[in-house]
């Protein structure tokens, strides 16, 4: 394949895709409170809301997925996100592998437990995040590229936003089930986590959309509809 026919932005976009897809698992080991967010949990008859850290590579693939669609098709962003699963699943058995190799005597201990605690997960936590990223990611470019096939090229950050907030709460109701159903009351989990999730897309997504579309024009040479 003549690779000069691949238009600069979907490569840049591509590889930049590939790298979120395996850092979103990493950074999901963190849970981060978000100051005023974090107060609205009593609001809801929650607790403080936290979230998972991967929502911030999450709603970049979010992003990316979407601006391909916008630039390329909504086909094409299909097959980013199909391709997605590859370095998503052979990041996950590289994890498995370097998990069961044996550490070296000359290891810190705590660096070593810490490595082990950080990186292992139960196989319903793997598989839950596998699902959950094809299904919600899949969902979201077929919302956004719908709403654009009903309205044009107008409105781009009302099709980002609500494609990414149905995406969220998807991706929320599918890994929450999966990875902790039956292992302890997920309510207050899911619930807590829909919530951050939603008003992040709200409001990080419409502008990063405009962001990432006008970088991919950039980069192909082609002008700004009017």
């Amino acid at each position: 394949m003549d690779t000069r026919a691949i238009p600069r932005s979907l490569f840049v976009f591509s590889i930049f895709y590939g790298g979120m897809v395996c850092i979103a698992g990493v950074l999901g080991n963190k849970q981060v409170a978000l100051g005023p967010l974090s107060a609205l949990g009593p609001v809801f008859g929650l607790g403080p809301l936290a979230i998972e850290a991967g929502i911030f590579a999450f709603l970049l693939l979010v992003v990316v997925s979407s601006a391909i669609a916008e630039l390329h098709g909504a086909a094409t962003a299909n097959r980013l996100v199909q391709f997605g699963f590859v370095p998503l699943i052979v990041s996950i058995l590289l994890s498995l592998l370097v998990l069961a190799l044996p550490a070296s005597s000359d290891m810190e201990p705590a660096r070593r437990d810490a490595f082990a605690l950080m990186m292992g997960a139960t196989p319903r936590i793997w598989i839950g995040g596998i699902i959950s990223y094809g299904i919600s990611q899949t969902l979201n470019v077929y919302v956004f590229g719908r709403m654009k096939g009903a309205e044009g090229t107008r409105l781009l950050w009302l099709r980002a936003g609500v494609a990414s907030v149905l995406s969220q709460v998807v991706d929320t109701l599918l890994f929450v089930s999966i990875a902790f159903l039956g292992v302890f009351p997920i309510r207050e989990l899911l619930l807590g986590q829909m919530i951050v999730k939603v008003l992040l897309s709200a409001a990080l997504v419409p502008p990063l959309i405009y962001l990432f579309v006008a970088l991919g024009r950039r980069l192909d040479g082609t002008p700004t509809p009017a």
